[in-house]
């Protein structure tokens, strides 16, 4: 008899092998209609896996998270289905799940066009109405290399190729179409319903620029109609708030082909850096740290030390002098070390926080490149805390305190904590990555934060904490992070003289609260679609006169508003232009200004001043004073 425990606790008992499919007939027929796949442990299998063993099952539908997965990947095998059908000179090579749907990466003669993908979706929902059953087989790898050699499908043959020799490998067939693949896949494609296709790009094969250029086309699955069209009604949204389009548009930044993958930063853009960076720097201050500023090029010689030249020397920007070898810094931990060793260190110094807004350059492919996202060269609010071993966890609560803060001046609430644990391959011993996990564990747990692991996801040498934010869009944004790492200090011979006299090794906390700042200014344009809060705009309030009898007036109030608050005056624009008012009321709401002060004959009169506030608000007249005051409170709140 092969016992069946279900998520309830209940038990089934089969007389012999049953199918997933079957186990879920047994329990409904509503539910061997939805079942998508079984998870038997951690594994999701395919509905007509055999069960033969007493195991604990549960059944997969599209409710549940790996039901959106099976769909995502089987709807990636639909698209290649179609394509085949429609280009059957096109080859197949990979088509993998990933974040909100998939891609299917294909060579073929000419490039896919907008009309193709038209024809292809339509194609795929030709295919899925035909709900014809996928069905797997196994085959020994050198038998499916010759199988998709005679197919044709020389990349595929390749892949199955890299496989161990004495490895089976599975085939999934859906109608006149199969694919290598280890699953698992629906029970047949009436599953999927609710797909489009997104776009067509070219990639790599394998991902190394120095092969064949193939086509990835782009494409999102979900389990309901209504799920699809949320997702793409929230993709037309973050279009409108691209931060390439908002930065051409508000003037803020270019990337130009002079300097590919580094930012032209325009002086209202540089504007918004200047406060982000002056915020953090007061950040630092009043939390301990101390500034440091460590040089760009570094020796060589040093990057082996720390295992940066082994990991990322095809990421390293390298330079040559005196028949010396230099790279510029991809990260500044080793400078805060060897600014560290500088003098003796007492462990009554400990813990000792440096920051550094450090300028940091990384090789990346131009594919990877994305607006003032991702960037070559790019500047991080580092920090690097050494400290004893017994100090992590208070540490840890301190950080994560002031990253909260941080974040909720910015505009974010909605934080997400993942605790990454120790990696099969690390250093050091078992005992101290318990310390170094529990220490993590419990400062998340004193914070008040509920938070996830991440096995296996640590550093070789470190567990790490990752701070992802959500932003308007609910689109996640890892920023944030606090890592354990004994070995750079170890690397580097780092010490301090401990209560007993002796020499002792510090541990070194990486830090990060916004990480790189012009990713971070991105998400915010992102974020706010513009339009930044007013302690963060470039512009805070222009001041527009109506004819030229009041152009004396409105100097005088811009004269004022310069001034206006201690240590501070507010950023204005001055618009004396013989315009229409309307006109130049609409031209400035749609560079997102905070405040638009509009003065004619009868508010110079009155010493006062008409407000509008974004948004198309019209606060009515007021003196300068309550303006002031008003945009004062504005700044002082971070509203």
């Amino acid at each position: 008899m092969i016992h069946i425990t279900l998520p309830d606790g209940s038990q089934r008992e089969f007389p012999g092998p049953v199918t997933v499919a079957e186990v879920a007939a047994s329990i409904g027929a509503g539910l061997a209609k939805a079942a998508l796949a079984g998870k038997i442990g951690d594994k999701v299998v395919d509905t007509s896996y055999q069960i033969t063993a007493d195991s604990a099952l549960s059944i997969v539908t599209a409710k549940d998270a790996d039901g959106l997965e099976v769909i995502r990947h089987s709807t990636a095998h639909l698209l290649a289905y179609a394509v085949k059908e429609l280009f059957p000179d096109a080859q197949v090579t990979i088509g993998p799940v990933i974040e909100n749907g998939f891609y299917y990466d294909f060579a073929y003669k000419r490039p896919f066009t907008p009309e193709d993908l038209v024809a292809i979706e339509k194609r795929m929902a030709e295919l899925a109405s035909k709900d014809e059953p996928v069905v797997r087989r196994v085959l020994p790898r050198d038998d499916a290399v010759a199988y998709f050699k005679d197919l044709g499908e020389h990349y595929k043959a390749e892949i199955i190729a890299s496989i161990p020799s004495n490895e089976d490998v599975s085939l999934y067939r859906e109608g006149n179409f199969e694919d290598l693949c280890r699953g698992p896949h629906v029970p047949s494609t009436g599953k999927l319903k609710f797909f489009k296709l997104m776009k067509v790009a070219g990639a790599y094969w394998r991902g190394d620029h120095r092969n064949e250029m193939l086509q990835r086309v782009y494409g999102t699955a979900w389990a309901t109609k209504d799920e699809l069209q949320q997702y793409l009604t929230m993709l037309e949204e973050a279009e409108k708030r691209d931060h390439r389009k908002l930065g051409r548009e508000l003037d803020l930044f270019h990337i130009d082909e002079h300097s590919p993958g580094t930012v032209f930063w325009h002086p209202k853009g540089w504007t918004v850096w200047q406060e982000v960076e002056q915020y953090m720097r007061r950040v630092y201050r009043d939390n301990g740290y101390q500034e440091v500023k460590g040089p760009q090029i570094l020796d060589q010689g040093l990057w082996e030390k720390t295992g940066h030249w082994d990991k990322y020397r095809e990421n390293m920007f390298v330079t040559e002098s005196e028949k010396r070898d230099y790279a510029l810094k991809p990260m500044n931990c080793p400078g805060h070390i060897i600014i560290f060793k500088q003098g003796i260190k007492s462990y009554r110094d400990l813990p000792l926080r440096f920051g550094e807004f450090g300028q940091c350059h990384r090789n990346e492919p131009t594919g990877g490149l994305h607006g003032i996202m991702r960037v070559r060269a790019f500047t991080q609010d580092d920090g690097h805390i050494f400290c004893t071993e017994d100090q992590i966890q208070s540490e840890v609560v301190a950080f994560t305190t002031l990253l909260q803060k941080v974040y909720k001046d910015f505009g974010f609430t909605d934080i997400i904590y993942k605790l990454s644990t120790r990696p099969e391959k690390r250093i050091g011993s078992e005992e101290s990555w318990d310390r170094a996990e529990n220490a993590l564990a419990e400062g998340l747990r004193a914070s008040g934060c509920e938070f996830e692991y991440l096995p296996g996801e640590g550093a070789f040498y470190g567990p790490k904490i990752e701070y992802t934010l959500k932003d308007a869009l609910g689109r996640p944004w890892q920023c944030g992070t606090i890592q354990v790492d004994p070995n750079m200090p170890e690397r580097l011979d780092a010490e301090f003289v401990g209560e007993d006299g002796a020499r002792h090794r510090p541990i070194m906390l990486h830090r990060a609260i916004v990480g790189s700042l012009e990713r971070f200014i991105g998400i915010l344009i992102e974020q706010h679609a513009g339009a930044l809060p007013t302690w963060l705009a470039p512009v805070q309030v222009s001041v527009l006169n109506i004819t030229d009898a009041q152009s004396d007036y409105c100097r005088e109030i811009a004269a004022k508003l310069q001034k206006a608050l201690p240590n501070q005056g507010l950023r204005v624009a001055l618009d004396l232009r013989n315009e229409k008012i309307t006109y130049k009321i609409r031209e400035h709401s749609m560079q997102k200004l905070p405040y638009i002060l509009v003065a004619g004959d009868k508010e110079k009169a009155a010493g006062a001043v008409a407000v509008r506030a974004r948004g198309n608000r019209d606060l009515g007249v007021m003196s300068v004073d309550a303006f002031i005051e008003l945009i004062a409170n504005d700044i002082a709140t971070k509203a």
